[in-house]
Formats: structure tokens, sequence, C-alpha cells
């Protein structure tokens, strides 16, 4: 079992032990869930999905021609499935 302390702005530090084995850095994010014994369980969030990234890139001038999509699959697929080629 491990200690913190609570500041008198309501912030906690977690143990060094805890955001080791959980692989946590500043700015991640927890959820808290409170049990009816007072128990506190700290969860990392669901990871986002698809919906999250939309609009990280952005978008192409104009519409690529369907030749132009198979020539960037090609490129892609050929580099993949080269010998040492990463996925």
């Amino acid at each position: 079992m491990m200690q913190a302390t609570l500041t008198s702005k309501g912030r906690m530090t977690l143990p060094s032990a805890v955001r080791t084995r959980l692989g946590l850095k500043a700015g991640d994010h927890l959820l808290v869930t409170i049990q009816d014994d007072d128990a506190i369980i700290l969860k990392r969030p669901p990871s986002a999905g698809g919906a999250a990234l939309r609009g990280l890139l952005s978008r192409p001038k104009r519409a690529l021609t369907v030749e132009e999509m198979d020539a960037g699959v090609a490129v892609r697929l050929s580099v993949k499935h080269r010998p040492g080629g990463k996925s």
C-alpha cells in the first residue's frame, strides 16, 4: 500500500511506482470512480477510436483519382512486402 498527500488546491501526486507501473506521463487522463465503500478506482479512459482522429490530417486540395489511389496503394504494398520492409 502506498500513501499520497492531497494539497490545499485538491491535487494529489501519484507515487512514482504507480506512474511507472501504469506507464503514465504528464498530461495523461484517468477516469475516477468512487465505490460504495469509498474506495477510489483510477482507470485509463478507453482509447479513442477513429472519430477522435478525424480532422488531424489535412485534406488534399483536390480529390484523388482512382489511378492515383491505386498508385499509392501499390507503392505502400511494395515497401511492406519487400524483404526487410516495415508493415
